[in-house]
């Protein structure tokens, strides 16, 4: 808010958020035990052996017997299930119980009614009252809700302080351009005064309809013609004489009653429980990395219920990788989606929990341990590369490759502008795109569709490069 330097306003004065009492914290949950595991899958790792403790020679001759001899599997009993839904372009996993193994081993997916965990169910039951605590939107909501208390006082404070100097002044400057009105009017501090001044402005500035009155500060410019415009096109700052309580609850308390806040009716069955009807949403590359990287998920087509196989699974992946939706004989090397899933794969081998990164205008976002352990150490932009002979043999191609590659400063900047608001560091990670001939592409008779058959042939052929990229500041970055 500006205010103009004739009327001797001093700036707001520096508020202190009210203090409220100090209410204890519910105990957080045990998130080193619930995300002990960082796959869905069971690992059998041999003990330390020590040279000068013959007792660890035995203990790890009797290990390695036990795990060749039992031959324990890692993986569960039965694979997890899942349905592609073309609607969303997403896979949906809607057996709650491997929703939440999903979730707590490795953070895959989100929920269809949650920001990130699926916790419409625990959110719903606290609602009701049938458990305590509070879950992480609720946390946010009542952040929210002492923010706009918090801007509330601090604009009535900041309109009484603006009243209590214009009743210490007593005084109204207004402006004109013209020749023969150039002059100031100034109200006395007394009413008769002020009743005065307004009563000669009317008859100096008749196209203005008279000068607001108290309570209301305006903004005029010499160089800005106010008889040229009515008084609706002029900058007003008007302020209520009073704001009661009741208006300021009832202000704060439409945050939390937002139509995006307000919850489902709950079904509940006749033994009480409330039904799930929230689901599990994994993005093409985690169902992908599910399905062929570990072996853990089998994807279902939602109208016919059959399962999809790992050949035609990929290609109907690469082609919603456009949009609209490419045809199977339209695929490229260059696909968005297997760009996007060999650097997910990648950091995904390397022991990096990887989430998406729209909210903060980049592929992908990179913790160390997970979203409930700390934030996001890195922020992900997949970038392709022509580095193959292939793309610069003719004319027309490398005009098509110099378009995708290109990018300018601006992008750059702006990028990393909001990685370092955040805190977070940059990666551009450049992928060599592979020569079209060098795919293995056979054709599936059944469906008419191109299927590649060596999956991990085809991964082999991307080549990524990482490249750190740090904001220059002269202050901290001088010799």
């Amino acid at each position: 808010m500006e205010v103009a330097a004739d009327h001797g306003i001093s700036s707001s004065p520096t508020l202190e958020k009210p203090a409220t009492p100090h209410q204890p914290r519910a105990p957080r949950p045990n998130y080193n035990l619930i995300h002990a595991l960082p796959l869905p899958l069971k690992t059998y790792p041999l003990p330390a052996f020590i040279p000068h403790n013959p007792l660890s020679v035995l203990h790890l001759i009797y290990v390695y017997v036990s795990q060749n001899v039992l031959s324990a599997s890692s993986h569960p009993a039965t694979t997890f299930k899942g349905l592609f839904s073309s609607e969303t372009g997403s896979i949906h996993i809607a057996e709650p119980s491997t929703a939440r193994a999903l979730w707590e081993a490795g953070f895959y997916g989100k929920g269809s009614l949650s920001r990130s965990e699926p916790s419409w169910v625990e959110r719903e039951k606290k609602r009701l009252g049938i458990l305590a605590g509070q879950t992480s939107e609720d946390a946010t909501r009542r952040r929210r809700e002492e923010r706009k208390e918090f801007k509330n006082e601090r604009a009535r404070k900041e309109r009484e302080a603006i009243e209590e100097k214009l009743k210490q002044e007593g005084e109204i400057e207004v402006f004109s351009d013209s020749d023969s009105q150039d002059q100031s009017i100034i109200a006395n501090k007394d009413a008769k005064g002020r009743g005065s001044m307004r009563e000669e402005l009317d008859q100096a500035h008749p196209a203005l309809g008279g000068v607001p009155g108290p309570g209301t500060i305006q903004r005029q410019d010499k160089n800005f013609d106010t008889r040229a415009k009515p008084l609706d096109d002029a900058k007003n700052v008007r302020f209520r004489s009073t704001i009661s309580d009741s208006e300021i609850r009832q202000s704060t308390s439409g945050v939390s009653q937002s139509k995006s806040d307000q919850p489902l009716e709950a079904k509940i069955q006749i033994n009480g429980e409330i039904v799930n009807q929230e689901h599990l949403q994994l993005t093409l590359e985690e169902a992908f990395f599910l399905v062929y990287g570990l072996g853990l998920l089998e994807i279902f087509d939602e109208e016919t219920q059959s399962n999809i196989p790992l050949p035609h699974l990929l290609s109907l992946f690469r082609t919603l990788s456009y949009f609209p939706p490419c045809s199977p004989s339209g695929l490229r090397p260059d696909d968005p989606f297997l760009l996007s899933y060999a650097v997910y794969h990648h950091f995904r081998s390397l022991g990096w929990v990887v989430r998406p990164g729209i909210k903060f205008a980049v592929d992908y976002l990179l913790y160390n341990r997970g979203p409930v352990f700390a934030h996001a150490e890195f922020a992900i932009m997949i970038i392709p590369a022509y580095t193959d002979q292939y793309w610069s043999a003719t004319k027309a191609r490398q005009l098509e490759v110099a378009k995708k590659e290109k990018k300018g400063w601006w992008w750059l900047h702006c990028v990393n502008r909001v990685q370092s608001q955040v805190q977070k560091s940059l990666i551009l990670v450049y992928v060599d795109v592979p020569c079209p001939h060098d795919f293995d592409e056979t054709s599936d008779g059944r469906s008419g569709t191109h299927a590649i058959l060596d999956i991990g042939g085809l991964l082999k052929r991307y080549k990524i490069r990482e490249l750190s990229v740090k904001r220059w500041m002269p202050n901290r970055s001088r010799d």
